[in-house]
């Protein structure tokens, strides 16, 4: 299995187990949209791109982080296992 999909399913399983849902998120006419959406209690709200190790958000990625962030969102970008209870706990208290 690739890297990147066992990193998304860690998230999913581990947002899951703090109560939350990971969901996939899809927007077929914008394009760059963040893998996942992650809602956590009292209306908590993160987008989570999910890469490879070491990997970087494309150009067009990049800019839809940018316009979620300008929009006052949370954005991460997710290439360590590590980085999971982190972004769960930066969600959950912002």
């Amino acid at each position: 299995m690739a890297e990147e999909k066992k990193l998304e399913q860690r998230l999913v399983h581990e947002v899951g187990k703090s109560g939350g849902l990971a969901l996939k998120f899809v927007s077929p006419s914008y394009a760059g949209m963040p893998d996942r959406l992650v809602l956590i209690s009292y209306g908590k709200i993160g987008f989570v791109e999910v890469k490879a190790k070491g990997k970087k958000p494309r150009p067009i990625q990049k800019r839809r982080h940018d316009q979620l962030a300008k929009l006052g969102f949370k954005v991460y970008v997710l290439d360590d296992k590590n980085q999971i209870g982190g972004i769960i706990d930066d969600i959950r208290t912002t």
